[in-house]
């Protein structure tokens, strides 16, 4: 994957100073109640509309058929977004949850203690989508107006990489704070003019006739699951079969587009011809290694975060960037021992 073109920070600060969340949300609400994170005899994973494999992984009771013979109970919580999954991970409210690459490095650098083991997808989620007869049709034409996007999630960092790509001063553009269901409905009323959408929400905006008008799958950071550190020091075995897990359900789900793709439909409360288009631009035969390629791109958005005060310095980004990721789960993973695990539970 290419690396992102570098950002001209200082050109980027005045609208990223208005602040960043770390979310990087789907449909649905997240709240979870605290807990002991590594509790005994039970794990806490999320489930979110943006991270596919997830939906699969609870619909199908893999993980609890796995962890059967250790007599190791599942807890699921949903996560509307990566604010949500970070905040739960912050909390002790989960071990494992799913994030964007950059809400991950943002909590990171702020000291939550989250490392990257696995990655569920490359995902196009984001791009620039407006209504016919706006006028808008390409990133140039969104000077002078006002666009709807969630700050600190992937869509917003989209947003303001395509203007600083197509030399649009981002103070000319107006930045409405909205999560992104709501973006969606101020599109569509006519209270903005674009928004930076995030799937399944904007390809169901598409089905129903909004345009995509500017698309860029290297402005999207990847798809992270992130486990606390207590997590993986207090059950490091655990740890290793949800891993397994996440490799087993990428191969069903490559071998069983259709029945994916109705999963993440009843899941999302979305139309399975939605669903369809969702899962044509995720990308989840990746190498799902953490590793080199996420970091380069995380090197590029870190920055961003000092310029706008929401880490203190760059030597934090540093020290997360150096830290965050763990890659051995994930490259010991073998899907073979939950086929067994799941043979013997017939």
């Amino acid at each position: 994957m290419p690396q992102l073109p570098a950002l001209k920070l200082p050109v980027l600060a005045a609208v990223l100073a208005l602040g960043l969340t770390g979310c990087m949300a789907g449909e649905g609400s997240g709240d979870a109640p605290a807990r002991a994170a590594g509790d005994n005899g039970t794990v806490s994973v999320d489930y979110a509309t943006y991270n596919p494999l997830s939906l699969v992984i609870k619909e199908k009771g893999w993980l609890e058929a796995a962890l059967a013979e250790s007599g190791t109970s599942v807890e699921w919580v949903q996560s509307a977004g990566s604010n949500k999954a970070n905040e739960a991970l912050r909390a002790g409210a989960v071990d494992i949850g799913s994030t964007a690459g950059s809400a991950a490095l943002l909590a990171r650098s702020n000291g939550t203690p989250i490392k990257v083991v696995d990655l569920y997808s490359q995902p196009e989620w984001s791009a620039l989508v407006t209504t016919p007869g706006s006028g808008i049709g390409t990133v140039a034409d969104l000077e002078g107006r006002t666009v709807a996007a969630t700050k600190g999630t992937d869509p917003y960092f989209f947003l303001l990489q395509a203007l600083e790509e197509a030399g649009v001063d981002p103070a000319e553009v107006t930045v409405q704070n909205l999560q992104h269901p709501d973006g969606r409905s101020a599109l569509e009323n006519g209270q903005v003019d674009a928004w930076s959408g995030l799937d399944p929400i904007m390809a169901a905006a598409e089905q129903d006739g909004a345009k995509l008008f500017y698309r860029n799958v290297d402005f999207n950071t990847y798809g992270f699951l992130n486990a606390t550190e207590s997590f993986l020091e207090e059950q490091p075995e655990t740890a290793q079969t949800v891993v397994d897990v996440y490799a087993y359900a990428r191969d069903w789900a490559l071998q069983h587009p259709r029945e994916t793709a109705q999963i993440l439909a009843d899941g999302a409360g979305i139309e399975l011809p939605v669903a369809e288009q969702v899962l044509e631009r995720t990308s989840l035969d990746i190498d799902h290694v953490p590793g080199d390629e996420q970091l380069a791109v995380l090197e590029k958005v870190g920055p961003i975060f000092v310029e706008s005060d929401d880490v203190a310095d760059q030597e934090q980004i540093d020290e997360a960037l150096a830290s965050i990721v763990e890659p051995s789960l994930a490259e010991n993973a073998d899907a073979s021992r939950v086929a067994e695990a799941l043979e013997e539970a017939k």
